[in-house]
């Protein structure tokens, strides 16, 4: 056990802990700092006015007192496109092509995840569940959808990848991973569609997910706003970044990690080297369905209501995080996912009040897609653009 203990390194451990805390303290600074700024300016304009009727305090105050709330969100949601980028950035750092595949993989493990607990709930399994029961179905049904995603990420390389790689044209590979995103949304729809009669599934209720941690109050005019986190979202937070710092130690410490590594960097030297290319792919494509698999459960428990083609949008902005990361670089995903979930969150929560209604949360995809053109335009290779095969 000793040993086993000394084995481990502790700064890989450490390393991408200290670079989330860094990323989502900047993010939220910066943030913050641009939408107290945008209040201050519009205050004395009659978008201040309207919120002054509206809320009964003026909008920087309005602003400063959801800012707790909205920082929370983001980061919840922001940690949910970084582990589904580390599913694009796996196959990109090792095959130099996009999966776009690979939110269908995120949307079966949601799936899977959610109707086990459907299931469970119809037997009235999760009505009599114990607090401590509740946790252990939620952890084995996320699980299983990891497990399903992880097998299916595999057959999609071995049956559509795999016959392609030695294609002259890196197109190919692309048309059919488009292909192969349509192909799976209609086989999770036939599927739903024959096995339940319903396309919109909805997360069971059970346990305590529900549940809010109160860390304080404000005065909003008349109003007072409870702060606080709910168990599901903390619970999201906490696993992605168990998921993201494990990866992390996967890929820079371990023997499994140094081979993909070796296999990204330069496939004909590895296999001279003794490296099985070919089990190497299909082990980063089974990681990297694993990790959306466990995105596509915890997705489901954060915002309960799922269907068929819920993988498209979360998928499309993971990837837009990827790529504004710098897509192959696994601190690069980490930062685009937490950079997104934030920008996109602050958009949500205050583009209404700025724009006096004109422009509501339904807009607030466009700042995603927007930094995807931004970024393709100025940098292409993404704020932290290097291969996977150097240490991420």
């Amino acid at each position: 056990m000793k040993r086993f203990f000394r084995s481990i390194n502790v700064r890989e451990l450490l390393r991408p802990i200290g670079q989330m805390i860094v990323f989502s303290v900047g993010s939220a600074v910066v943030l913050s700092l641009i939408a107290l700024l945008l209040a201050l300016i519009l205050n004395n304009t009659a978008v201040g006015e309207n919120a002054m009727q509206k809320f009964g305090a003026s909008l920087f105050t309005y602003t400063l007192v959801n800012l707790p709330q909205v920082l929370i969100d983001g980061l919840t949601i922001g940690f949910v496109y970084a582990a589904i980028a580390l599913g694009y950035t796996m196959v990109y750092g090792v095959l130099e092509f996009i999966n776009f595949a690979h939110s269908e993989i995120f949307a079966a493990g949601a799936f899977v995840s959610i109707e086990i607990l459907i299931a469970l709930a119809a037997k009235g399994i999760l009505a009599d569940a114990s607090l401590g029961m509740a946790y252990t179905y939620l952890i084995l049904a996320i699980l299983a959808g990891m497990l399903a995603s992880g097998i299916l990420a595999v057959v999609v390389e071995r049956v559509a990848y795999r016959p392609l790689r030695g294609s002259p044209s890196r197109l190919v590979p692309l048309i059919s991973a488009i292909g192969v995103s349509f192909l799976l949304q209609d086989v999770i729809r036939l599927v739903e569609g024959l096995t339940t009669g319903q396309f919109n599934r909805i997360f069971p209720t059970f346990g305590n997910f529900d549940e809010r941690l109160l860390f304080g109050k404000a005065a909003l005019g008349a109003t007072t706003i409870n702060m606080g986190i709910s168990i599901k979202s903390l619970i999201v937070i906490l696993a992605a970044v168990l998921m993201l710092v494990g990866l992390n130690y996967l890929v820079n410490v371990t023997k499994i990690g140094k081979a993909i590594r070796a296999v990204a960097q330069d496939r004909p030297t590895a296999s001279l080297m003794g490296i099985d290319v070919n089990r190497i792919i299909s082990l980063t494509f089974l990681v990297g369905g694993l990790l959306g698999g466990a995105a596509g459960g915890l997705y489901a428990l954060k915002f309960t209501r799922i269907d068929p083609f819920v993988g498209f949008f979360p998928g499309l902005k993971a990837f837009t995080a990827a790529v504004m990361g710098g897509i192959g670089n696994l601190t690069g995903a980490l930062l685009g996912g937490i950079v997104l979930g934030m920008l996109e969150t602050f958009a949500g929560s205050y583009m209404g009040v700025f724009t006096m209604g004109t422009a509501g949360t339904e807009y607030k995809d466009i700042f995603a897609f927007l930094i995807l053109i931004l970024v393709l335009i100025f940098r292409p290779q993404g704020l932290m653009g290097e291969n996977v095969s150097q240490k991420a």
